[in-house]
């Protein structure tokens, strides 16, 4: 029986539990009124999230990987299969940074900064690859330029990993994407990828998928600004706001 399948415990409604303990210095009844009206939505957004997740678990299995692809690493070469270490699950990340470009996508960049700093902890759980078609060498070299420790870099510069798996097309454009792969009795299967693109992207709104993967975005969503429309950020700046 799946998890989707199992009985899921009783909820009590999120307006009920909105109903919240805290106030805040100043805060005025109206205020209180519209805040407890968002926490509700926040907790059916919460509610959502899992139900989400639990479909995404849920999954029947993908399709077998068609070879045993063979990547350089900074430590040399290296298949797909063995990127799993000693886990069963494996997480890969397609870094915008192709044999065309100078220097990185800043917004790859920034998403895999914040991924550095977790990576000790996801380690423990599944094994992680930035994937990026440059040679080996202009990866890892912008990685100690950028102060990054625990990600491990892979060049697949002569494989179809990217093509295969991210969609890139024929004249070498470089497309983000995560995919999760898994491994079991010496079967390397596709278990998930990211999907949403410009074709599903609502009006107003740049692309992206959901839950958003990139803690930047996440944090800005709570402020009073949001996100902005023209803002996105940079591989380096004039000066650090203080």
């Amino acid at each position: 029986m799946t998890q989707l399948n199992q009985a899921a415990p009783k909820l009590r409604p999120a307006r009920e539990l909105a109903d919240s303990p805290c106030r805040f210095p100043g805060e005025s009844a109206e205020y209180r009124r519209a805040r407890n009206d968002l926490l509700a939505e926040e907790i059916e957004l919460r509610r959502h999230i899992e139900r989400v997740a639990a479909q995404r678990r849920a999954l029947p299995p993908g399709g077998v990987v068609p070879e045993d692809y063979r990547f350089e690493g900074e430590a040399g070469p290296v298949t797909l299969s063995e990127m799993f270490g000693a886990h069963d699950t494996l997480v890969t990340y397609n870094w915008m940074f192709g044999p065309r470009r100078k220097r990185p996508c800043p917004m790859c960049t920034s998403l895999l900064s914040a991924h550095d700093g977790e990576m000790p902890d996801i380690l423990q759980r599944v094994a992680f690859a930035v994937i990026g078609r440059s040679p080996i060498q202009k990866l890892a070299a912008f990685a100690k330029q950028r102060g990054w420790r625990y990600l491990r870099l892979y060049s697949s510069a002569g494989n179809t990993f990217n093509r295969d798996y991210a969609g890139e097309d024929l004249d070498g454009d470089d497309v983000p994407a995560f995919n999760v792969f898994t491994r079991s009795g010496g079967t390397v299967r596709h278990f998930w990828a990211q999907e949403m693109g410009p074709w599903t992207a609502d009006p107003g709104q740049d692309p992206r998928g959901a839950p958003d993967v990139m803690p930047l975005w996440t944090v800005l969503d709570m402020t009073p600004g949001g996100r902005g429309r023209d803002w996105y950020p940079k591989l380096e700046y004039d000066a650090a706001p203080r």
